[in-house]
């Protein structure tokens, strides 16, 4: 037999024994097909559990992105908390290695606490002080970090007056101190009240309403102040009052001041009304209201007009207003009458008894 049989022989064996094997596979599929149970069209889909969802190629590549990049010093990074410890958090920060911010470089705030203020997967930024501590990890400082984003903040809220809040955790010379986003800001005595302070100590615990007057980062002078925001607060709270006072009505005050164009009368609640040297005496034309008036005397007014928050009161229209008095009736002789018209003066006389 000659070699090109013999190969065509091995060909021809070899493909009749692949087109048996792929009769017995088709022979075994048909047989399984038959062997499971029809469903009608009106057959309900097997339920089936929910599959995860797959992850995109942008997730991995901004995970590969996040891994390959170069952290420096000095450089604000953005991660999350992955662990907190008694001295020490540390930080996710999809990268090769993890991040580590100290007690101390966490906050500023002497009442900061980790395990009570900080929580596995809270998000933090902060800026890298060093990119190996010693043990592979990236050392971190929130507290810097939060430093130099505040006083971006601070010179905005400045600009807008915005109002906020801190608690106040001492009174210092001249004023109290506090804490606003973690950096420490002063309150002078003099913006603490609308009035005089003479214990500053009676502020601490207290949280106070405060907006920033001075924020100068290279000096680290953080100057807050309650005065505007009371003095506001007080304003609209006496405005309220005054739009409910009624032209016509008549009440009672204290003359608080005496000007030379006239009073100034406390009707109570910081409310104050003005009584014009014209309007005090309908008696007499005064050249000042002190010729009638004293600081502390109780007076009885009347409301006049009500315009622009301001009060005009009266004592005079008071007196006008009052019913005129009835005169008192003269006494009378009565003479009587005679029947002579020529009564003599004599005669009239006769009658009186004269010592």
């Amino acid at each position: 037999m000659s070699e090109e049989m013999r190969e065509a022989i091995e060909t021809s064996e070899t493909v009749a024994q692949a087109a048996g094997e792929a009769a017995a596979e088709a022979a075994a599929a048909a047989v399984e097909e038959a062997a499971a149970p029809e469903t009608s069209a009106d057959a309900a889909p097997a339920a089936q559990a929910p599959s995860a969802p797959a992850e995109s190629m942008d997730d991995y590549q901004n995970e590969l992105s996040n891994s390959m990049r170069r952290i420096e010093v000095g450089d604000l990074v953005e991660g999350t908390v992955a662990g907190v410890s008694e001295e020490e958090v540390t930080v996710d920060l999809q990268y090769f290695a993890e991040g580590i911010i100290r007690k101390l470089d966490y906050s500023g705030d002497p009442g900061f606490s980790i395990k009570n203020d900080v929580k596995v997967g809270d998000p933090v930024k902060a800026i890298v002080l060093r990119t190996d501590d010693g043990r592979g990890n990236i050392l971190l400082s929130r507290r810097n970090a939060m430093e130099k984003l505040a006083w971006e903040e601070f010179r905005k809220m400045k600009e807008e007056k915005t109002d906020t809040e801190i608690k106040v955790v001492d009174a210092v010379k001249g004023g109290v101190v506090g804490y606003l986003n973690g950096v420490r800001a002063f309150v002078p005595a003099s913006q603490l009240s609308l009035d005089y302070v003479e214990d500053l100590t009676t502020f601490k615990g207290q949280t106070i309403p405060v907006r920033v007057i001075t924020a100068e980062q290279e000096g680290k002078r953080l100057v807050l102040s309650s005065r505007d925001i009371l003095r506001e607060r007080r304003n609209a709270e006496k405005a309220e009052r005054i739009s409910n006072i009624e032209v016509g009505l008549v009440t009672e005050g204290k003359v608080a001041s005496l000007m030379n164009y006239g009073a100034f009368v406390n009707l109570g609640s910081g409310v104050d009304g003005l009584v014009h040297i014209s309007q005090i005496s309908s008696e007499k034309r005064l050249k000042h209201p002190s010729e009638v008036l004293k600081v502390g005397d109780t007076v009885k007014v009347k409301v006049t007009a009500v315009k622009d928050g301001k009060i005009s009161l009266s004592m005079k229209a008071l007196d006008e207003s009052a019913p005129a008095a009835r005169p008192v009736e003269e006494e009378r002789v009565v003479i009587p009458k005679s029947e002579k018209l020529t009564t003599s003066l004599g005669s009239l006389l006769s009658g009186l008894k004269l010592d």
